[in-house]
């Protein structure tokens, strides 16, 4: 069964599992302890952090081990907020940025302080220029993500890091996604990693503190990891994760080519062989080996489970695949559709026999989820030089029509509006009641991909109502 979910978490690389079956052995003992078992102890932890800082572009007293990437950025962040409190509490991230930085972002808020978020086109990019506005005297962090968790879109790090360095604020960089394709290049002050991002253990992290850099760790501190990170080190994972950093870093050049051409033989072929489907992120400067595509009138959990059933193992940004019912919020900053979304991420070894049972299954799997929602037919929704005649006499088109789509999740309220677009004549509107979430981003990214007008959003008795105008 084909896993293609690297980005949430990678197969164990078996560099890992070896360095980890010989660690359990001669690791498992205190390394602060002076004893021959300590002492043991201590050279595979010391000689872990030199492979990992080494990997990194950092010195080895600036690397410290965390029991996770998330636990390493909220480290990361509260440190350097807490060691530069006399500038301020403000801080600057993207719209994009992963759950761990906003987390952290709206902790600080909660706290009195305040943060900006910095927009993104529709790759899901940011402008490092866009940073450098943002920037205030009070601002005493940046935080950009090196490379995008859910659509693979490369950060301007070094161009970024230049203007914050100017400025003379850190730039702590979020290195999860690409730490296991390549060092981060730039004049970045703190970063942050996860080993099972890579093929290491999960409940390993890292945390980067350049030297110069004002950092004051929070909450209760021990001796251990220079005091960042508090708690015995789990020194067989730690070693496993620095192992297999090495070992992914010696087959990434050849390896990312190979599955560089592979995700570009679906984001080629995706569109192609899936009616009303768009391929999210930048198409150049990206993540070796993840696509997303967003396809129109499909649920995305019923779509993710279906493609589970077909055997394929990917996932989704779409809020119909969240118990909160509440959009991807990268999804939303780019301004493309979040219903029916899929993400692609392939792990190391991924064969184009693969990627082409997943090409030939996908277009049935998406066909019978929209024949399961009543989705229109592509032909239907697709602009064309004259209209197809009705099948029957009927009274001339409506200059206007609504749509009650209260009380129904995505993607029904754009499947209803799809329906009916073709009811009024060119220049009447469609409005869509709605009172889902997702209709508030998926019916203006409708309208830009089957070129309507999307009017605005206007108050309604319940929800609110989205007034479409039809152009063609």
């Amino acid at each position: 069964m084909p896993y293609f979910d690297a980005a949430s978490s990678a197969p164990l690389h078996p560099v890992a599992r070896q360095a980890l079956h010989a660690s359990l052995d001669e690791g498992w003992a205190d390394p602060a302890r002076l004893y021959r078992e300590g002492r043991r102890a201590a050279l595979l932890l010391d000689a872990a952090r030199e492979t990992a800082a080494e990997a990194v572009g950092c010195r080895p007293d600036e690397l410290v081990f965390t029991s996770s990437g998330t636990r390493a950025v909220h480290s990361a962040v509260s440190g350097a907020l807490s060691g530069r409190r006399r500038v301020g509490r403000h801080l600057v991230l993207s719209a994009v940025e992963h759950s761990s930085v906003l987390h952290s972002a709206a902790t600080l808020e909660a706290a009195g302080g305040s943060f900006t978020e910095v927009p993104v086109d529709r790759t899901g990019a940011v402008d490092p220029t866009a940073y450098g506005r943002a920037l205030r005297p009070d601002t005493a962090l940046a935080c950009l993500q090196s490379a995008n968790h859910e659509v693979g879109t490369e950060q301007p790090v070094v161009e970024t890091a230049e203007i914050c360095a100017e400025a003379g604020v850190p730039l702590l960089v979020d290195a999860a996604q690409s730490l296991g394709w390549g060092p981060v290049p730039g004049r970045w002050s703190l970063l942050a990693g996860s080993a099972h991002k890579w093929g290491g253990p999960a409940g390993v992290g890292l945390l980067v503190v350049r030297k110069g850099v004002r950092f004051a760790p929070q909450g209760p501190v021990d001796e251990r990891e220079s005091g960042r990170a508090a708690g015995f080190q789990n020194i067989p994972a730690i070693v496993a994760a620095a192992a297999s950093l090495r070992a992914v870093r010696a087959e990434a050049e050849a390896e990312a080519e190979r599955l560089r051409a592979l995700v570009g033989r679906i984001r080629a072929a995706v569109g192609d062989l899936v009616p009303d489907v768009e391929v999210v992120g930048d198409p150049v400067r990206r993540l070796p080996h993840l696509v997303t595509f967003s396809c129109l009138y499909v649920d995305g959990e019923t779509l993710l489970h279906e493609l589970d059933r077909a055997g394929f193992s990917v996932s989704s940004g779409s809020s119909c695949t969240s118990s909160t019912l509440t959009p991807s919020h990268v999804l939303k900053a780019m301004g493309v559709i979040t219903e029916g979304n899929v993400r692609v991420s392939l792990p190391s070894g991924t064969t184009g026999e693969e990627v082409g049972t997943f090409l030939d299954v996908l277009p049935g799997v998406v066909a019978g989820v929209r024949a399961k929602l009543g989705a229109p037919a592509p032909a239907a929704t697709s602009p064309a030089p004259s209209p197809a005649p009705s099948p029957a006499p009927s009274p001339a088109p409506r200059d206007s029509l609504v749509v009650d789509a209260l009380g129904r999740r995505c993607p029904i309220p754009v499947i209803e509006l799809a329906k009916v677009i073709g009811g009024v004549p060119v220049g009447g509107t469609v409005t869509v009641l709605s009172d889902d979430e997702a209709a508030r981003l998926d019916i203006p990214a409708w309208c830009a991909m089957r070129e309507q007008e999307y009017v605005g959003e206007e108050l309604a008795d319940h929800g609110s109502a989205y007034v479409v105008r039809r152009l063609l």
